[in-house]
């Protein structure tokens, strides 16, 4: 039964705060150093994604530039031919 205030004859979270007691610094730091991990991964691909998008926008930039040089020489060409 519950005392006056409330409260259970034994606190509820008894039981878990042993579990929490087993969880100790060596799982913290296992967890931190997977998530330094984790994070390392991320910025290398961040880095990678970076380095990729600048490609693309030089790639795309020179294909822009060949095109246009491609369309003047097919409209030049045509003026050529006649006289």
């Amino acid at each position: 039964m519950s005392g006056p205030n409330g409260d259970l004859g034994m606190p509820v979270d008894a039981g878990t705060e042993g579990e929490n007691d087993s969880f100790g610094e060596a799982e913290y730091a296992a967890i931190n150093s997977m998530l330094d991990q984790i994070n390392s991964c991320l910025d290398h691909l961040e880095e990678k994604n970076d380095h990729l998008h600048a490609r693309l926008q030089e790639l795309l930039e020179s294909n822009r530039q060949t095109r246009l040089e491609f369309q003047q020489q097919l409209g030049e060409a045509p003026g050529d031919a006649s006289p």
